[in-house]
């Protein structure tokens, strides 16, 4: 049975498996377009046009692909940040300046990841970038993202709001993967916008 995002309010864990095993089914050549077409759409934003630093990330596994992306903002003379997983689930930040600047980093329990190889920039250099682009497995109605649940989004959303920094949040999906409603948490902030390979919805 596929997962069509059409739900109530599952608790998060079934919503989670049901979005991962989706995304786990699609080809190979699917997910070569949705990055190629996520890119285009995303290159579209006009806060991305602006922005002179912007907070990314690596896509990995059958994530929506975001490398063709990152090439991208760097041409434009983006500074593009990408994080490194801390034991305790908190983000470091270092400098993407191509994937030669990427090691392949495993962590315990957990997948591998492509990280930033150079210096560390510390947890604190998010509140510097302009527009910060999230992962996510889903995004509702009202803007609120469902994350894999590590919490690490988490530190960085509470970070940024501590600072009294403002950057454009905008979290990188599939189609299917706009919803209806996600079940929400007090601390739970909204995105702005999400971007798919189809398009861009804002939100309030």
């Amino acid at each position: 049975m596929e997962f069509d995002g059409r739900v109530d309010e599952p608790d998060k864990k079934t919503l989670r498996r049901g979005l991962l095993a989706a995304r786990d089914r699609l080809p190979d050549e699917d997910l070569r377009s949705a990055g190629r077409a996520l890119a285009a759409r995303a290159l579209e934003l006009p806060e991305l046009a602006g922005a002179r630093t912007v907070a990314a990330y690596v896509s990995v596994g059958s994530e929506p692909g975001t490398g063709a992306l990152l090439d991208a903002l760097r041409a434009r003379g983006a500074r593009v940040l990408l994080p490194a997983l801390l034991p305790d689930n908190d983000l470091d930040w270092g400098e993407y300046t191509g994937p030669a600047s990427l090691a392949q980093v495993r962590h315990s329990g957990k997948m591998e990841l492509f990280e930033p190889s150079g210096a560390k920039l510390g947890p604190d250099a998010v509140t510097g970038a302009d527009v910060v682009l999230l992962p996510g497995l889903a995004v509702d109605a009202r803007g609120l993202r469902l994350g894999r649940g590590g919490g690490s989004y988490d530190r960085v959303l509470a970070r940024l709001e501590r600072a009294g920094a403002r950057p454009r949040l905008v979290v990188l999906l599939y189609d299917t993967e706009v919803v209806a409603r996600v079940p929400a948490e007090e601390h739970d902030r909204p995105v702005h916008a999400v971007v798919t390979p189809s398009g861009v919805r804002r939100f309030a």
